[in-house]
């Protein structure tokens, strides 16, 4: 299983609109990805309610995980995002 340990770098934690787009990109990329906190059970990243009950607020730590044979690249990219925040977005 591969896995990133990545601190949360959106202002507002992964709640409402920076979970939105999480989950967005999580469900882009095709390949099953969990988030937990460190000791927390993991949760599906393509899922709102799931994403949003983990509380996770600016600077905590989360874990992404995934089975898949194609993980690393997904799960760096979902890294980025949780890690640079907006500054990780692509320009529009």
């Amino acid at each position: 299983m591969a896995e990133r340990r990545v601190t949360v770098g959106w202002a507002e934690g992964l709640h409402a609109r920076p979970a939105s787009i999480f989950v967005r990109a999580a469900t882009t990329l095709g390949v099953p990805v969990t988030i937990a906190r460190p000791d927390g059970t993991p949760v599906n990243a393509a899922s709102m309610l799931a994403v949003m009950t983990l509380g996770a607020h600016h600077g905590d730590e989360v874990v992404l995980a995934s089975d898949a044979d194609t993980a690393d690249p997904a799960l760096e990219r979902l890294a980025r995002l949780v890690q640079g925040g907006l500054d990780a977005l692509p320009p529009l």
